[in-house]
Formats: structure tokens, sequence, C-alpha cells
């Protein structure tokens, strides 16, 4: 279907003046692209996932710091209780010191970023709010690699 539109694009077809706009210039076939991901002949061992996750406090760390640096010039009003971005408060607000079957992250990941997306915040929060999503989902993913490592022994 993609290539008839594509075909009919370059016929002009359907569209009206010279609005039609920039042509894809690196030829891509979706549907290969998702035949090949769905195949199965793109695999991760488990070793690689490991390693993946192992240096998991650098990243934490780094994370932090590149907080408080971006926090730092945060005007915060005096009435205002500022959500936390210490991954502790952030994992207790997830729940995750209970444990959670593999389908829990993705809804986990879905209720926290309805509440504390960027775009979903006051604009003087939404620093803030970036850095929680990004530790959230550290956190989650960090919880969902050992939960799917437990679940394999």
């Amino acid at each position: 279907m993609l290539d008839d539109l594509f075909v009919a694009s370059d016929k002009g077809d359907g569209i009206e003046g010279d609005e039609a706009g920039a042509r894809p210039s690196i030829p891509f076939d979706y549907l290969s692209v998702a035949d090949e991901l769905h195949s199965g002949r793109i695999k991760v061992s488990a070793a690689e996932y490991r390693e993946a996750g192992a240096d998991l406090a650098s990243e934490f760390a780094a994370l932090l710091e590149h907080a408080k640096l971006a926090l730092a010039a945060e005007d915060p009003k005096p009435e205002e209780k500022l959500p936390p971005i210490d991954p502790e408060s952030i994992a207790a607000e997830l729940g995750l010191s209970q444990p959670k079957s593999v389908a829990d992250f993705g809804r986990m990941r879905r209720s926290f970023a309805f509440t504390n997306h960027p775009d979903r915040v006051a604009p003087h929060l939404r620093q803030r709010a970036m850095i929680r999503m990004q530790v959230a989902n550290m956190l989650i993913d960090e919880a969902k690699r050992r939960a799917v490592a437990g679940a394999r022994r």
C-alpha cells in the first residue's frame, strides 16, 4: 500500500498544486523492516542484556548530577512543594517495592506518565518532570529486567 502511495505521489495523483511537500530522499520499505523485527532473526543474548543493565548505578549518578545542574536555576514558588527527583522517592511512588509481573510494568509506566509527563505539568516544572520521567523509566526498565531474569531461573 505504501508503495502505491509513493507511486501516486510521483505521478502527482491526488496532490493539488506544488504543496505536496518533500518526498523521502532515502528509499525505505516499512513492511520489510516490520517483517525483520517480527521474524525472530534479531536476537539479544541474556549476557548482552545483563551487561546493558550492569552500569545502572553510574547511569543514575550521571542523570542525577545532570539534574542538579539543570535544576539549580529553578525558582519555585514558596508555597509550592516540588516533586522529588531522587530514585528512592520515585520508586516508592511507582510501587516498585512489591513484586510485579512483567505485564504490570507497561501499566506502571503509562500511569506515571499520565500524571508526571512534562507536557502535563506547569511550564516552570517541565525540566523537573522530564528528569522524573527519565528516572522512572530507568527504574522500571531495571525492575523489568530483574523480573525477566528471575522468571527465567
